[in-house]
């Protein structure tokens, strides 16, 4: 069976200032199926949302590739559109005329009078009527996310990409719009891809779960299906019989990447405390503003904590 996307054996190198280079991704390979639910997870820093970018064309990898329906990605298109977390609505339009604007845009040859159905039936469907005149200012948070997520979906993509699109809300606002979501795409069979930290909303919504192992050269560490049969709600996830495992396992291997990560800060340090690599280090100041809390860092030890043992104070 042919894949939906593949995520060929990509790498991601980003050029520092000093000459030298990041890698941030090294052979990420991962094959997503027609309609899927995927979610990537991991701690910060390790590549999801460059990952996400990548399939959305927004990036390009420095090696491999990512092949949408049998053709190469090399740039952004209307059949995979981003929902971001910071919502990107334009703030002097209303509702309508955000979710018109892209209708009007991909589906310029269609006769006015479907364009417009097409608006008013995304309106409804993210529940917005009462609001359909109202400009972003005069919304909550968590109806701009669903006028984002309505102008994504109005289009009709093959494919929606979420990069954290509910890390900004409250709880509550969070765990409705999540519901909304997982009822949308379930309806609409569109394939998703989402970026978030939340166990819980990855357990919720996915049909897998992605799990990247810290930066830099992040690499898919381990894939997690969840067999959790579908239409779902919350109360049927959390009392399925292996949510618990599941969500046990996703916190063990986020755990084990977080001890890794300090594991390494504390060998970097006793290297230089040790002499085998002496850091001298030199820090300017203007007087009567940040110099406090600096002289109290050195004061504390705060500094040869962690091997920067050669710390001086420049006014």
């Amino acid at each position: 069976m042919l894949s939906f996307v593949e995520i060929d054996h990509v790498d991601k190198v980003f050029p520092l200032a000093n000459g030298a280079k990041y890698i941030a991704l090294k052979n990420v390979d991962l094959n997503i199926q027609k309609g899927e639910f995927i979610t990537l997870i991991g701690h910060s820093g390790c590549g999801k949302s460059t990952l996400l970018n990548m399939v959305a064309g927004l990036e390009q990898p420095s090696a491999g590739g990512v092949i949408l329906e049998g053709k190469l990605v090399t740039a952004p298109g209307p059949e995979r559109m981003v929902v971001f977390q910071n919502y990107s609505l334009l703030p002097w339009m209303t509702v309508r005329q955000n979710i018109a604007l892209a209708v009007n845009r991909v589906f310029r040859d269609l006769p006015k009078g479907e364009r417009r159905g097409i608006v008013e039936q995304h309106i409804d469907l993210v529940s917005l009527r009462p609001a359909a005149d109202k400009l972003p200012a005069q919304l909550s948070g968590g109806m701009k996310q669903r006028v984002a997520i309505a102008r994504a979906l109005a289009i009709r993509p093959k494919m929606l990409l979420l990069d954290e699109p509910f890390g900004a809300l409250d709880a509550l606002t969070r765990g409705g719009l999540q519901e909304q979501l997982m009822k949308i795409c379930q309806e609409s069979k569109v394939t998703c891809l989402m970026v978030t930290h939340d166990v819980d909303e990855a357990l919720l919504l996915s049909d897998r779960i992605v799990m990247l192992t810290n930066g830099p050269a992040a690499q898919i560490g381990q894939i997690l299906e969840v067999p959790i049969p579908r239409p779902r709600d919350r109360h049927s996830v959390v009392n399925h019989p292996s949510y618990y495992s599941l969500r046990s396992e996703m916190i063990y291997f986020l755990d084990q990447q977080k001890r890794s990560k300090q594991k390494k800060s504390i060998k970097a340090a006793a290297i230089a405390s040790h002499g085998l690599e002496k850091i001298n280090l030199s820090l300017g100041f203007i007087p009567l503003t940040d110099c406090a809390p600096l002289v109290v860092a050195q004061e504390k030890g705060f500094f040869a904590k962690y091997g920067l043992t050669e710390v001086t104070l420049n006014r």
